[in-house]
């Protein structure tokens, strides 16, 4: 009977190890702020009326809220930061969070910039993947009318063509450099349309090996049905099926747009019932060869991941399974895994601080999961500052 491995999370001298004392610190401060509601909500209502009235708080900001949570402010801060990550043996995908400006224009920056993300990656060990959101590349509008089967207009349907052939772009860009890239999950309104251009993507560039994956949120009920039968067509039509999964980022807009527009909710009715699904949706992608990225901050759920790892006997060091969290949350998870040699994958945020705080707050305010997550942090935190005082007396 093979030995189960021996992974803790409870390890913070290996968690915290890349963080100097100044930088847990830092750490300190920025998760005393959220894990105080009334501080958090404060913070968060002065940092949008600085930034309104052009008050200088940028230094503040990459002091605290942004220097946590973002490698930087450009390509060659973050991959500066996704080096040093790579010292301990974690990977990342730098992860362009500017949200634009909703125009033609934007949608080219954003494809120019993410194609530069592709580039930097083809020759950085450290860099596996890139990443996109759809929205970021087109008229969210516009998808949501292809997906309610409403006739676009001339001029939406040339939009939309457009939008489509920067997916492409990208997705061919990471085919050519040898890089996978993630299709991020977005709103369930306009959900099937970014499924339907990633799964053309897979079929054209997952031949020979996994290069595009789509995400799936498994906080929607009918998620691990779809997810299935994804796999099901790509079998069918010969082609490797990457799946990126994780519990979800839009609960509460989603359940109000329901609520707001009388259909039902596309939620699950309870926390437990999304771990359920969770849980068998990664034990679906190990048992049936999918290409698996776990994108989870749930100690149960990496634990179960490094199980099946173990019990089918896949080599951890392989492509077949990352883990991933984001910059900044769950260290005590991801350098463990890392540390115990499994691939382990950060999402680090970047881009002008101006222009990354709206993406910031919004995730801090409405993510009720990484609100959740904010009073383990600061635990962990405060045990590991203990640590180092006792260690040094």
């Amino acid at each position: 009977m093979p030995v189960k491995p021996n992974i803790s999370f409870e390890n913070l001298k290996v968690a915290f190890a890349s963080k100097s004392d100044a930088e847990l610190r830092r750490m300190y401060l920025v998760f005393a702020m959220l894990n105080n509601k009334f501080i958090s909500d404060l913070g968060i209502a002065l940092t949008n009326i600085g930034f309104k009235l052009h008050l200088p708080i940028k230094g503040i900001m990459k002091r605290t809220m942004f220097g946590h949570f973002c490698g930087g402010e450009t390509i060659a801060e973050s991959t500066s930061e996704a080096q040093k990550l790579a010292e301990f043996g974690v990977e990342s995908t730098l992860d362009y969070s500017v949200e634009g400006d909703g125009d033609e224009a934007s949608y080219d920056h954003t494809c120019a910039e993410i194609l530069k993300t592709i580039e930097k990656a083809e020759n950085q060990s450290s860099l596996p993947f890139a990443v996109f959101k759809a929205t970021g590349l087109g008229d969210y509008e516009i998808m949501t009318k292809v997906q309610a089967g409403e006739i676009l207009s001339q001029d939406q349907s040339m939009a939309f063509d457009r939008m489509k052939n920067r997916v492409d772009r990208l997705c061919h860009a990471a085919f050519h450099k040898g890089i996978k890239i993630l299709v991020d999950a977005e709103e369930s309104w306009f959900q099937d349309v970014i499924d339907e251009l990633a799964y053309d993507a897979m079929e054209k560039y997952n031949r020979e090996t996994c290069i595009v994956y789509n995400t799936y949120q498994m906080y929607r009920h009918d998620m691990l049905a779809r997810l299935k039968a994804a796999r099901e067509v790509a079998k069918s039509k010969g082609y490797l099926f990457g799946a990126k999964l994780v519990r979800g980022a839009y609960m509460e807009k989603e359940a109000d747009r329901a609520e707001e527009m009388g259909y039902p909710s596309p939620i699950q009715p309870s926390k437990s019932a999304t771990d359920e699904d969770y849980n068998l949706g990664v034990e679906f992608c190990i048992e049936k060869d999918v290409y698996l990225v776990s994108g989870s901050h749930n100690e149960a759920s990496n634990r179960l991941v490094v199980d099946l790892i173990e019990k089918h006997g896949i080599d951890k060091s392989s492509d077949r399974v990352f883990f991933a969290q984001l910059y900044g949350m769950s260290d005590n998870i991801s350098f463990n895994l890392a540390d115990a040699g499994y691939r382990v994958l950060k999402y680090v945020p970047y881009g002008p601080v101006e222009k990354v705080m709206p993406y910031l707050i919004r995730r801090a305010s409405e993510n009720s999961s990484i609100a959740g997550q904010s009073s383990r942090e600061f635990s962990m935190i405060k045990k590991e500052i203990t640590r180092r005082k006792v260690s040094k007396e």
